[in-house]
């Protein structure tokens, strides 16, 4: 991951000091705009969630860090909600461009909708990408932390349509020995469960 240190609504954010927990780096486009500032509510309803799970959260835009606090103070003060997770100013883009957050000759500075979920080590697990018109799902998010930190070195494998507390598969078989010592002809890759789905 690139490495930086640049100026957030809580003090200065170094992604360094995130070493040793799960960290979720979010941008968004822009301030005061209807689908990030129902993202950035809807995280900072979930974020104790997060936090449960030893994850923490960062966002970023191209945006200043006076617009970030005009924003977040809004928020707060038409919602009651309180923004309590850094939102990281990028106005001159260039880490927005170090983490492909904006293309290379892109025509204006917003950044797409884009996650990256960041384990303990600094190591990049998962990322998407969102459209500008669509927000991120917030149950989908902690959906795939969860799945991320359940399958970390080879303890298993989450597949289509797992959900927090379904069992993780096994590993399959990496040997023709334990493939053909395994259940059943297609046991030792793929091992449905009834789940009533």
């Amino acid at each position: 991951m690139p490495r930086f240190v640049a100026r957030s609504t809580q003090g200065p954010f170094d992604l360094d000091a995130y070493r040793g927990e799960w960290l979720i780096l979010f941008s968004h486009p822009a301030d005061f705009t209807p689908v990030c500032t129902s993202e950035v509510l809807a995280l900072a309803r979930a974020a104790p969630r997060f936090e449960a799970l030893g994850c923490r959260l960062a966002g970023l835009s191209v945006d200043s860090l006076y617009s970030h606090l005009a924003w977040i103070r809004l928020m707060r003060d038409t919602t009651g909600v309180a923004i309590n997770f850094p939102i990281i100013e990028d106005p001159t883009m260039e880490i927005a461009r170090g983490f492909g957050m904006v293309g290379a000759g892109a025509h204006d500075s917003a950044t797409v909708r884009m996650t990256y979920f960041i384990d303990p080590d600094g190591v990049l697990q998962a990322l998407n990408s969102y459209p500008l018109t669509v927000g991120r799902s917030i149950p989908e998010m902690l959906r795939l932390l969860t799945a991320l930190q359940g399958v970390g070195e080879g303890a298993g494998l989450a597949p289509a349509d797992w959900q927090p507390g379904d069992a993780l598969w096994p590993v399959p078989a990496e040997t023709a020995e334990a493939a053909l010592a395994s259940a059943g002809p297609a046991a030792w890759f793929y091992a449905p469960q009834d789940k009533g789905r």
